[in-house]
This record gives structure tokens, sequence and C-alpha cells, in this order.
């Protein structure tokens, strides 16, 4: 019997090393799900991406303080990041600083990567080392002002792997990494960002694009404002398949196709923080 119980154990042990991701597996997860990478850095040629163009560079946006484009984050050393050396890109996603020590447009969600892993920043990284290099260049960014960097509330402090062991905490990292909460968060009135303290979730916020114009829902519980009364299966339809709860279309920008490979169990985790979000109108 303790023959027999050993030998069961190796085999679980031989198991979970052939099923466990690599870094660069990690990364690859991250950056092509939650964290909606190509959403942005992609060209786009209606209705899709482009072919063989993934993550050199995509989409613009012209506002008063500055004019900014999306840029190439392949390895290309001449127009993409590959002179950067991992310091520097790990520099650019915890602080929005890239290698000149320029505060770069909050459009980059780098106020929310703080709270990032060790080793998820590492497999982000890794993974970004095995994008093809692909010569093209973007216009450069012209800023008006010298840009702030409002680091979201509890991304603060990176997470380690057993916050993640948690549902809710987990649940938390991944709307955070996926910034969630900046598209359905308005801002405020005055100026100085999005209201995170007193509408976070609250929707509100406008897209133009393609689509026309998209206005970021309330995910918040509130029971008829928000998605208070909607089941689980109804919020993983609307982050999957782009569908209300009465099945008609969503709008973009949301990047529905990338949050569709994300494991159940990571849904699940998203589904449970939301559900947390206080009501509001």
């Amino acid at each position: 019997m303790v023959k027999l119980t050993l030998a069961f154990i190796a085999v679980i042990a031989i198991h979970n090393v052939a099923v466990a991701q690599t870094s660069v597996e990690r990364g690859s997860y991250l950056v092509n799900t939650i964290m909606t990478c190509g959403n942005c850095h992609t060209p786009k040629g209606p209705p899709a991406a482009v072919a063989g163009k993934d993550f050199s560079g995509g989409l613009t946006w012209d506002e008063p303080p500055f004019k900014v484009t999306a840029p190439n984050i392949t390895q290309d050393k001449e127009t993409g990041i590959g002179a950067w050396t991992d310091a520097q890109i790990k520099t650019m996603l915890l602080t929005g600083k890239n290698p000149q020590g320029v505060q770069e447009a909050e459009v980059m969600p780098t106020a929310f990567y703080p709270i990032l892993t060790s080793g998820d920043l590492d497999g982000i990284v890794a993974y970004l080392r095995t994008l093809a290099p692909v010569k093209n260049k973007v216009a450069d960014p012209v800023y008006k002002i010298a840009l702030p960097h409002h680091v979201f509330p509890g991304a603060e402090k990176a997470y380690s792997q057993t916050d993640l062991n948690d549902k809710l905490k987990r649940g938390f990292y991944l709307v955070t990494i996926g910034h969630c909460l900046e598209c359905h968060t308005p801002f405020r009135a005055g100026g100085g960002g999005r209201d995170f303290q007193n509408s976070l979730g609250k929707g509100g916020a406008e897209f133009p694009g393609p689509w026309g114009i998209s206005t970021s829902r309330n995910i918040t519980s509130h029971r008829t404002a928000g998605i208070g009364e909607w089941t689980d299966a109804e919020i993983k339809t609307a982050i999957t398949q782009g569908k209300r709860k009465d099945g008609t279309a969503l709008k973009g920008p949301m990047g529905y196709a990338y949050y569709a490979k994300m494991t159940d169990a990571d849904l699940d985790a998203v589904v449970a923080y939301v559900r947390t979000l206080p009501p509001k109108e």
C-alpha cells in the first residue's frame, strides 16, 4: 500500500510539472486575455486586426493635453522595443516612464499595473521577447503638459501568489490589470482623472470609434442601474460574447474576443469581485 501510494504521488507530481505554465505561457495568457494589449497595440483595418502586424502599433488618441499612438511593442530594434532592456520594459509597465524618463499618457493603463506579481511581470516581459520583429514606425507622441500618474486605489502594492489563491483577491487583481474600471468609471467633474472615490464602476464614459459612440455601462451591484439583477452566466456572456442581458449586441471597444479565452476559474473570480462593487446610480 505504501509503495502504491508513493507511486501515485509521483505520477501526480509528474503530471503537474507537465501541465504547469512556463513564464512565457503565463505572459502570453495575460497579454492575450485579460490585459487585451493587442486591442490597442495592433493596427486595425475594418473590421479586424491587420494580418501580420500584431502588436506593431495601433490606436491614436488626440486629446487636449496630448496626441499619442499606441506604439510598436514587437522586438524590432528600430521601431519597436527590441533595444529596450527588461528593466526598462518593467519600469514602463509599473510607472509609465519610458527609457528617456518621460511620463507617458495614462491611456496606457500603467496606473493599474503596480499590482502585478513579480512572476507575472517577468512572464509578460518574457512573452514580449518572443514577438516577431515588425518594422512599423508610428508617430512620435506629442505632450503639451507634464502628465500625471494616478495609481489606481488598491493597485499600489504588488500582489503575491498567495493573494491569487483567494477568489475575491484574484478577481480584484484580474479586474485591475485588465483596467476594467478605467473605462467603467467617469472622469471627475472638475478634472483630475477618473472619479474612483465616488463613482467607481458607475459607467458613463464615452468612447468614439468605428462602432459610433459607445458609452460604458454601470457595472456596480445596483439592481436596476447596474448589473445587480444579472446572473453570473449573463455577466460572463456580456464579457466574452458582447451580448446584453436581452441578447442584443454590445458595442466596442471592449475586447470580448480576448476575454473569451480566459479560464473559467478566472472568469468566476472576475464576476465574484464585480459583485462586490457598491451600488451606484
